[in-house]
């Protein structure tokens, strides 16, 4: 069996994004292929765990899709500021006589978005609304490439690395099944070191914010990143529960145009014609998003890559353009109103050299500066008496359950497959146990084997 059909037998999905299946996005034929070790997120150190312990096995994955898409070039893309990193990884090139390179980035936000890594790699724009095939690109990000290693040697994605961080007493790297619930993880990395917590599934600036209530019933996915642990009152706290009504009347009574949310986008400084500024003024004359959705300025929202650079960074009001532009692409798409392109090509700014964000600013404006200088992290492996695993955790359809109730699997069983015909991916046991069913999602629980 080829590469592929490995990797689409193993199940893999982009660890860090939105678990779209491995095996479709390498089905092609590209100049380049990147991985992506910057690991965007502020906080955030799971893929530089794996580049400093995990070097050998990483390039090994790495090869092995270099070889089977025959690319001209491969490089690994990360801040210049991991030096234990680019270390650990050097050295498994040269040990491997591998064709990969190291391409050292500048520490800034957000480095590891796929369309900033590909004109920083390459220096080829991607279009708007594109993906980086467009200009002959794949990128994999580091967990990815190591779930394919295993996939090469038949062994199936089950097991997650996660960083569990913020106010917890033992920051961790955590290696634990599909399906470990999230008060596990945190349990394992010394429990809340606060009083009122809440949490951010994935990093600061582009994760999903929880009550203390709504964490405790979420479970590790294929793509979970992270586990971040705020104060409730914190910056991101605050604003967790703003409603759009009240977004919409504070952008009517506050916005100053000053087209900072313009100048600082990441997007916008790539060449492509998103214009936040133009949209929150179109927004506070309106009022209503309904009436402006035929507006060609406004259909730039489904551009936008959400990062959040323009409300957590750029805007001196506090505005929420990122939350606004989320909100324009809904209702874009529930009206089927897809991108449509303008020009065939598309030039970087002049001064985007000048206008990145560093990292560090970036942390200190999202209110997570106390816990960007942590460089202990314990690494942890765990499986615990009980997993719970979504049956969708991948962009496509939902996998359809090959076990029966009360059926008895090993770890690396498959599970669930992805339908015919479908974009989807299968699943695996995590554990070995006894399966039950929910509505969306298959239960086991331990019951011996391994």
């Amino acid at each position: 069996m080829d590469l592929l059909g490995k990797i689409k037998n193993a199940g893999i999905v982009g660890c860090g994004g939105a678990g779209f299946p491995t095996h479709v996005k390498l089905d092609a034929k590209p100049e380049y292929f990147i991985i992506n070790g910057a690991e965007c997120e502020p906080l955030l150190h799971t893929d530089r765990y794996i580049m400093t312990h995990l070097a050998d096995r990483l390039i090994a994955g790495a090869d092995a899709v270099c070889r089977a898409l025959s690319v001209r070039e491969g490089y690994i893309a990360l801040k210049k500021s991991y030096q234990q990193e680019i270390s650990a990884l050097q050295a498994a090139i040269e040990k491997a006589g591998s064709c990969m390179k190291i391409h050292e980035m500048d520490s800034f936000y957000p480095a590891g978005d796929e369309q900033v890594i590909v004109y920083e790699v390459t220096g080829r724009v991607v279009p708007p609304a594109g993906i980086p095939l467009n200009v002959g690109v794949v990128v994999d990000n580091a967990a990815t490439v190591l779930a394919i290693a295993d996939a090469a040697d038949d062994i199936p994605f089950t097991d997650k690395y996660l960083t569990v961080t913020g106010e917890v007493n033992e920051p961790a790297v955590l290696k634990v099944p599909v399906g470990t619930s999230f008060r596990e993880c945190i349990r394992l990395a010394g429990g809340v070191s606060c009083s009122r917590p809440m949490v951010v599934s994935g990093g600061p600036m582009m994760g999903k914010p929880l009550s203390w209530e709504e964490a405790m019933e979420n479970a590790v996915t294929k793509t979970t990143s992270g586990i971040l642990i705020l104060k409730d009152s914190s910056v991101i706290g605050r604003n967790r529960d703003m409603e759009i009504r009240h977004m919409l009347n504070r952008a009517k009574s506050a916005c100053i145009q000053c087209s900072f949310c313009t100048s600082l986008c990441p997007r916008h400084l790539l060449g492509h014609p998103l214009k936040p500024h133009r949209i929150m003024r179109k927004i506070a004359a309106a009022g209503d998003p309904d009436v402006l959705l035929a507006d060609e300025e406004i259909r730039q929202a489904a551009i936008c890559c959400e990062c959040g650079v323009c409300e957590v960074y750029a805007c001196p009001m506090g505005l929420n353009p990122r939350k606004i532009n989320s909100l324009l692409k809904a209702k874009l798409a529930q009206a089927g109103i897809r991108y449509e392109r303008t020009q065939e090509e598309y030039c970087a700014d002049p001064g985007r050299e000048y206008r990145k964000c560093p990292t560090k600013r970036v942390a200190a404006r999202a209110g997570v500066l106390p816990y960007y200088g942590i460089q202990d992290f314990a690494y942890r492996e765990f499986e615990p008496e009980r997993v719970e695993i979504p049956l969708k955790m991948n962009i496509g359809a939902e996998a359809v359950p090959v076990v029966g109730q009360g059926s008895q699997v090993k770890k690396g069983q498959r599970i669930a497959a992805c339908p015919d015909g479908k974009l989807g991916a299968d699943i695996h046991a995590s554990i070995a146990g006894t399966v039950s069913f929910g509505q969306h999602s298959v239960t086991i629980d331990r019951t011996g084997g391994r």
